[in-house]
């Protein structure tokens, strides 16, 4: 028996809907305002928040002194000066946890998903970096302020408030490695052991460019949520008007801490300053998350 191509075709396509009811339609037209109004009751806020710091805080990043110069020698009433030593600050701050926070946080991952899913190890820093995730920020400053500074006797130094921070960036560092680890095809692995390749250097020329994209991502947006914190810079380290590069001595200004004392001061001057301090870090940290966007797309791996 011979059959029509017509017909075949018609067969092998599946029929699509040509009449909704009226029901569908309405619960349809409902959830599409439901999702429209909660993602602008979403934005309405952060759209305010951007506002607010652009009208308070642009014009003084956009002063000649503001990127160039420091607090010091200011009086609380007396306007103008610069940001330069509280930006050195954050940024040697974070260039340090960053440096101790990525490989080791890394390694750990790499651990829990290549080598010991199933080892007491394993589930004992799975537990830990659980708890991790959970710490408030003051209290990881307390912790290394008993530690490095009551125990061991060294002094309140940026140093100190890297080692906290260091606490907060782990945990990130850590999960964001293992769910990248994990999205790699076992295929991929199971390819290069047939091909007589060592596991660590599956994992080293394999696995790891595999992931590097997304786990670039996830290290960068970590670094910049712990940029933001300010209990640990006021319990580890004070507050200093003028620039200094010393990590291990010293007090040490930053963006969070300069916000925080120019709000106390209770001058309009004052009030400007901390203005400009809080849109200088939220450009810094939108400029931290174009970056890692830049990197994630340099490191990708290309499929064709």
């Amino acid at each position: 028996m011979r059959t029509d191509t017509a017909d075949v075709d018609r067969l092998a396509t599946p029929p699509a809907f040509q009449h909704l009811s009226l029901g569908r339609k309405l619960k349809n037209n409902l959830a599409t305002t439901l999702f429209a109004a909660a993602f602008v009751l979403a934005v309405i806020p952060l759209l305010w928040v951007l506002f607010t710091l652009l009208q308070r805080g642009l014009t003084p990043l956009l002063s000649s002194t503001w990127w160039s110069h420091s607090f010091y020698g200011l009086l609380p009433n007396d306007f103008g000066g610069g940001i330069y030593h509280a930006l050195i600050g954050t940024l040697l701050q974070g260039l340090v946890t960053a440096i101790i926070a990525v490989p080791l946080g890394v390694m750990v991952g790499i651990y829990l998903i290549e080598y010991g899913r199933e080892s007491r190890l394993a589930r004992v820093a799975t537990f830990m970096v659980d708890i991790l995730s959970g710490l408030p920020s003051i209290v990881a400053g307390l912790f290394i302020y008993a530690l490095w500074i009551t125990t061991f006797g060294f002094t309140r130094s940026g140093f100190a408030v890297a080692l906290a921070l260091l606490l907060l960036m782990l945990p990130v560092v850590v999960r964001v490695t293992e769910t990248m680890l994990l999205i790699v095809p076992d295929e991929l692995r199971e390819a290069s052991y047939a091909l007589g390749v060592p596991k660590w250097k599956t994992i080293l020329r394999i696995v790891l460019p595999t992931a590097l994209s997304g786990i670039l991502t996830g290290v960068m947006l970590g670094l910049a949520r712990v940029l933001g914190e300010t209990a640990p810079l006021l319990i580890l380290v004070g507050y200093a008007s003028s620039i200094n590069f010393n990590l291990f001595q010293g007090e040490m200004a930053s963006l969070p801490l300069t916000i925080f004392m120019e709000r106390s001061t209770g001058t309009a001057a004052g009030d400007a300053r901390m203005w400009g301090a809080a849109l200088t870090l939220v450009v810094v940290i939108m400029l931290i998350n174009l970056l890692a966007t830049l990197l994630s797309k340099m490191v990708a791996v290309k499929t064709k």
